[in-house]
């Protein structure tokens, strides 16, 4: 469990945003701390998604403040905001976006090589990933090749593999069937909670949203309810191969 005492890695502070006449974020103050995980909640169009991209800094608030580690980020420039989204943040989507004309390692090497390394070293660290996930063998499959679970987890470890503080995962399992779900939101927490990154999951799934520390029910753009998890699934440890610090 996280340190509730610890500063946040990311918070958001009087974030509104609108579309039109539309006030998709109305005033919202969220924070998360480093290896803690929320799940933000809420019916379709309350505004959990446009307060993920805003966190995210994919979209940028009409007003209010984003903070990395307690420095402004949101006002950044955009080669600036770029290089911040493929540095410090890792993403994982409901359908994977795994690049189907390459194999699995290469699509988590990716991020590595976009940012100068050399394909020879960030492949060797992509390899890393694949057996703590249970993906040992699968290194050289493309994304076809993969069941849905499958390729969830080859994007946990390219969210991860260039050492994110921040992942954000936007409806993960919602592609998937109950139980390959529950296996990829139960490793998407165990992971990024051994590497102390703080995770931020949009889900309509109560029972994706039991795996995390702490769930915001959203509403109408406001945050409605903020809240410790009540008792949920017991961690395993299945991800020992990942609890000696940041796999390289």
């Amino acid at each position: 469990m996280n340190n509730t005492s610890s500063p946040p890695v990311l918070s958001g502070i009087g974030l509104s945003k609108s579309f039109g006449s539309t006030h998709a974020l109305d005033g919202v103050d969220i924070a998360v701390r480093a290896g803690e995980s929320l799940a933000v909640m809420g019916p379709s169009g309350s505004g959990k998604s446009t307060l993920l991209h805003c966190l995210a800094n994919i979209e940028r608030p009409d007003s209010g403040q984003v903070l990395l580690n307690g420095e402004r980020i949101d006002q950044l420039r955009e080669p600036d905001r770029s290089e911040l989204r493929r540095t410090r943040f890792g993403f994982v989507f409901q359908f994977g976006q795994l690049l189907p004309e390459l194999p699995a390692v290469e699509n988590v090497a990716l991020p590595l090589m976009l940012g100068g390394t050399s394909r020879r070293e960030a492949e060797r660290r992509a390899r890393q990933w694949f057996a703590p996930l249970g993906l040992e063998g699968k290194e050289d499959s493309r994304p076809g090749q993969l069941s849905g679970g499958q390729a969830q987890r080859v994007a946990l470890a390219r969210a991860l593999v260039a050492g994110a503080q921040v992942v954000f995962a936007d409806e993960p399992t919602g592609a998937l069937d109950q139980a390959t779900g529950q296996d990829v939101i139960r490793m998407l927490t165990e992971v990024t909670r051994t590497q102390n990154t703080a995770l931020v999951v949009v889900t309509h799934d109560r029972t994706v949203a039991r795996w995390c520390d702490r769930t915001v029910q959203v509403r109408d753009g406001r945050i409605v309810r903020d809240a410790e998890a009540d008792a949920g699934p017991a961690w395993t440890g299945v991800t020992a191969g990942v609890t000696d610090g940041v796999v390289r």
